[in-house]
């Protein structure tokens, strides 16, 4: 039964996050669209990060490495919606056409990374190394 909710988990944490990355390059491209951000090599940066991500979502998906990988990109994603979101509105023409999206896309970014952190983690925490009783026994007696 535990093998089994755990292979749901990683399952739901591997679509959480591919939509977070999903979601992510929406963003970035809407950013630029609206020239909030200058297109350009600095945002091959972010493809880089993404990448890494991918693989370690895809590749890496059940170890130790590659929750690490999907929980770092997640917190890092996090922080997008709090940076446009803090402040009176979001500014930057965001009620323009196309600003619906816009803000669906952080919504949804915000949503998608911080499920991700938190199956990530739970992920990480399950694999643990645990005390065997021989172990907790050898511990009491030292």
């Amino acid at each position: 039964m535990k093998a089994k909710q755990m292979k749901h988990n990683n399952v739901l944490l591997i679509i959480a996050s591919l939509l977070s990355v999903l979601f992510g390059t929406f963003h970035l491209a809407d950013d630029i669209a609206r020239g909030m951000s200058p297109g350009g090599l600095p945002n091959l940066i972010a493809v880089v990060i993404w990448v890494v991500w991918l693989y370690g979502t895809l590749v890496l998906g059940e170890r130790r490495s590659g929750y690490v990988i999907i929980l770092v990109g997640s917190l890092l994603l996090m922080g997008v919606p709090v940076i446009h979101l803090r402040g009176p509105g979001v500014g930057f023409g965001t009620t323009r056409s196309g600003g619906f999206f816009f803000i669906w896309t952080l919504l949804a970014l915000g949503v998608t990374a911080l499920f991700s952190v938190i199956l990530s983690a739970r992920a990480l925490w399950e694999h643990l190394p645990r005390r065997t009783d021989v172990q907790h026994k050898q511990g009491a007696r030292a």
